[in-house]
């Protein structure tokens, strides 16, 4: 579970972090978000799928103690490919939604108010 969380931090951080630095050079949100859904993409499914490989032999194996590697290796695999799916089509929505309360947080920061 741990190494899940790790790999759908990262995921997350990478799509939401090249959303902001496309906001900070003008872009709007909408286009921010896409293109980072774009530039990222190829990034997560690489190490999505270099994960899912170094985990298939042990999905698989049949060697000393596969009886308790491949539920662990098959819920890793499971986990990837849903997080996965959920860094690329989740994510951006809810920061699409969440967008315009940050920036009116921190107006109110800015000027002192909270």
């Amino acid at each position: 579970i741990i190494l899940l969380l790790g790999m759908v931090g990262k995921n997350a951080i990478l799509v939401v972090d090249f959303a902001n630095q496309a906001i900070k050079e003008g872009k709007a949100v909408n286009d921010a978000i896409l293109e980072a859904g774009e530039k990222r993409l190829r990034p997560i499914l690489m190490t999505t799928f270099a994960m899912i490989g170094a985990m298939l032999p042990l999905a698989f194996g049949t060697g000393a103690g596969h009886e308790s590697n491949a539920p662990m290796a098959l819920a890793i695999i499971g986990g990837l490919i849903s997080s996965t799916i959920l860094t690329l089509l989740v994510v951006p929505a809810i920061y699409r939604i969440m967008y315009p309360m940050d920036a009116w947080l921190r107006k109110w920061y800015e000027k002192g108010k909270v």
